[in-house]
């Protein structure tokens, strides 16, 4: 049937050796993607002052994924099939963990509707602390220092380094 390698990866006999069809299906999603990045971009109006402008960027974006796409095609086509990793550690045979999910999301709609009144260093050092914990840690007081420091930390690198301002919230005047 199959031979382990030495990297502990199965190798396929002639006879075993199918196309996958979700490589094909993930060409198929990239040509999509990259089809419509270039269609797109024909609607983009630029000024005539820049001579490479925006609109260059788009256009070689969806050029190499549509490359992509046919490489992946064509190698699918012959062949090739991407290799399990052998040291995973995911138990594919465990359900997934739905409370996990569902504090990750609780976090995430607390952060959606809270990010305007207070702001995104508070909402930003809740949205760390609350992954963390919602993840396994279990220091949350530490969590809330470490999300207060990065969201403050980001908040200023928006304002100042690229003149982008978040919400300041309920800070508005001290930040």
């Amino acid at each position: 049937m199959s031979e382990i390698s030495e990297v502990g990866v199965a190798e396929l006999g002639p006879q075993e050796r199918t196309s996958d069809r979700a490589q094909y299906g993930l060409a198929a999603l990239l040509a999509a993607v990259g089809g419509y990045t270039i269609y797109d971009a024909t609607g983009l109006t630029v000024g005539f002052g820049d001579p490479v402008g925006p609109k260059a960027f788009p256009y070689l974006i969806g050029s190499v994924m549509l490359l992509l796409a046919v490489l992946l095609a064509v190698a699918t086509a012959r062949g090739d099939r991407g290799t399990a990793e052998a040291g995973e550690d995911v138990d594919l045979s465990q359900g997934a963990d739905w409370i996990t999910v569902l504090k990750l999301v609780g976090v995430l709609v607390f952060t959606i509707a809270t990010i305007d009144w207070l702001g995104w260093a508070i909402t930003g050092a809740i949205l760390f602390a609350g992954s963390a914990w919602s993840l396994g840690s279990r220091t949350v007081i530490r969590d809330l220092i470490i999300g207060g420091v990065l969201s403050v930390g980001s908040w200023y690198a928006f304002y100042s380094g690229l003149g982008i301002a978040l919400s300041p919230g309920i800070l508005d005047g001290i930040l």
